[in-house]
């Protein structure tokens, strides 16, 4: 029997391999999630996030690609965390695909109750973008963490992190944006990760600048940096629920000077934080032997590294939660004081949301780089004033290593995105990319999701649970024209934790495309608008008035 592992890659150039590129973009897309450049342990389907999948089981994967194959353009297929479970006629502008992960009834909306159906085939973990097939890599966070950390400048630092230097834990497929995000707003960045394989990939990338073994001599590798004004990322190897501490006694003996504290570990599932009882080696056997008793032990090592954040923050140093649930998850191991400091979205990114602002990421469908070099050009002339943009492009083209198929991502608001979808269907009529351009963004978006410790914490109005706004999301994707909408429970933070949507689309070149991306591209940022009017917020307000979003019993 051959157990070798099974290599995925999207197929590339123009020759379809399904009856069109309606069906064309969510097979390449569900492919390149897979491709080992961009998925973490692709040979188990998981993606990122330690447990987030494209597909149920292989052969749920193989029947999906089937039936994407044969799928007609007036057809639906219904996919049931990561399983296809059915196909319906519908018609032209419904979309192709739907898809629904993780939805479990509020009282069984546990790890425990997931983990058992998990462990009988019945249910999958779709993370955010893995499971609804538009993960496109680190550069898929990147974005919205350079934007975090360039919003942490503005506020605390003189609006740059020259002369500053983050700690922050965690380089896997979303932590991994963090060291590069931090180096392109000028600051040196320690991040701190118990698996060298992880840091070695971000610097094969480009994300992080080197690997260090010796703690000294990473700390005086990011001291010099700090001291010159310079970018420069080192990567440690180490548990932070032990590296925070010990830098944490450093901090308060005056040895050394960290300026900012975060974390992006997979600590919204504990068997994906590694206890500082065991070794990387042990790690996988002893969570799968008593899930329980490594619950508990990751929970109370998370408590020890959510300590030394508070403290640091106590020292004064800027601290923030990175929407990974391991505040609650240190309150669960015991640490009474775990919610002292805040989560990134109340800091510094909900003015961002009142806007519509949010991840706007596209997809070269032909696999040729040159097709994003067009849409970053043609996407700095359509937005000429747009210098905030025009930086990130050009650093993002610089600095930004494509994997699986080539893309990009950028933040764009209510009345811009639907502009931007334009434009790429035009380019695709024109022939001026080599072929249609697959449009997605993040479920971290204004309007996308319910998530009471990350999106959604400490609304205006007290609405932070209230999971309405994700629904009325998807159905208003569905409606809108999207190629494929999705819905998903926990995400980034975990069971019980969230609810959130996604949703999708392609511009292919034709009329058809070109209404539907008008529709979808202002409906699903105006989503965030009157999710933040609703809750109160006089910025969505004003821009709902401005930009003419209609609200029917606007507070003003």
């Amino acid at each position: 029997m051959n157990h070798e592992p099974r290599v995925v890659r999207a197929p590339r150039g123009t020759q379809l391999n399904a009856k069109s590129w309606a069906t064309e973009a969510p097979l390449r897309m569900l492919m390149n999630n897979l491709d080992p450049e961009v998925a973490e342990r692709p040979e188990d389907l998981v993606v990122y996030g330690g447990t987030g999948k494209a597909a149920r089981s292989w052969e749920a994967f193989d029947a999906i690609v089937e039936t994407l194959k044969d799928l007609e353009e007036n057809e639906t297929l219904l996919v049931q965390s990561g399983k296809p479970v059915g196909v319906f006629r519908t018609n032209k502008w419904a979309p192709r695909v739907l898809i629904a992960n993780s939805n479990l009834v509020g009282d069984w909306a546990s790890w425990e109750h997931f983990r058992k159906l998990e462990a009988e085939g019945l249910m999958m973990y779709g993370q955010m973008t893995a499971g609804s097939w538009i993960y496109i890599g680190t550069q898929g966070i990147l974005q919205g963490t350079y934007e975090t950390f360039a919003a942490i400048g503005a506020k605390r630092f003189n609006g740059t992190l020259a002369n500053t230097l983050t700690l922050t834990g965690g380089c896997g497929g979303m932590g991994g944006a963090q060291p590069l995000a931090v180096t392109l707003n000028d600051g040196a960045c320690l991040i701190v990760d118990v698996d060298e394989s992880r840091l070695r990939r971000r610097v094969s990338k480009r994300y992080l600048d080197e690997v260090e073994l010796d703690l000294d001599k990473a700390l005086a590798k990011v001291a010099a940096a700090k001291a010159e004004g310079r970018g420069h990322s080192v990567g440690f190897v180490g548990n932070a629920a032990e590296v925070f501490p010990e830098l944490l006694r450093r901090q308060k003996a005056g040895e050394i000077s960290i300026d900012v504290v975060t974390d992006q570990t997979s600590a919204h599932d504990p068997l994906s934080y590694l206890p500082v009882e065991y070794t990387l080696d042990q790690w996988a056997p002893a969570a799968a032997a008593d899930a329980a008793d490594f619950t508990f032990k990751a929970q109370a090592s998370m408590a020890k590294q959510v300590q030394a954040m508070v403290e640091f923050q106590d020292l004064g140093v800027e601290v923030f939660d990175y929407g990974n649930s391991i505040r609650d998850e240190a309150r669960k191991g015991g640490y009474e004081r775990a919610f002292e400091f805040p989560g990134f979205v109340p800091a510094y990114i909900r003015p961002l949301f009142c806007e519509g602002l949010g991840p706007f990421r596209w997809v070269a469908l032909s696999g040729d780089p040159e097709d994003i070099r067009v849409t970053d050009q043609a996407l700095k002339e359509l937005f000429p004033e747009n210098d905030h943009l025009h930086r990130w492009l050009d650093a993002a083209a610089d600095r930004v290593e494509f994997e699986g198929l080539p893309a990009r991502i950028c933040w764009l608001g209510y009345g811009e995105r639907h502009k931007a979808g334009l434009l790429f269907n035009q380019l695709v009529a024109e022939g001026k990319v080599s072929a249609p351009i697959v449009i997605g963004r993040d479920h971290l978006d204004s309007g996308s999701v319910a998530s009471p410790y990350r999106e959604t914490e400490a609304m205006a109005d007290g609405t932070d649970a209230v999971a309405d706004w994700p629904l009325l999301n998807a159905l208003t994707a569905t409606s809108s024209g999207a190629s494929w909408v999705s819905i998903h429970h926990g995400g980034g933070v975990g069971m019980g934790r969230s609810i959130h949507a996604g949703q999708v689309s392609l511009a292919d070149g034709t009329e058809m495309a070109a209404a539907k991306l008008e529709a979808l591209l202002t409906n699903d940022p105006g989503m965030g608008v009157i999710r933040h009017v609703d809750a109160g917020y006089d910025r969505a307000i004003e821009v709902a008035a401005e930009r003419g979003v209609r609200i029917p019993m606007n507070q003003k």
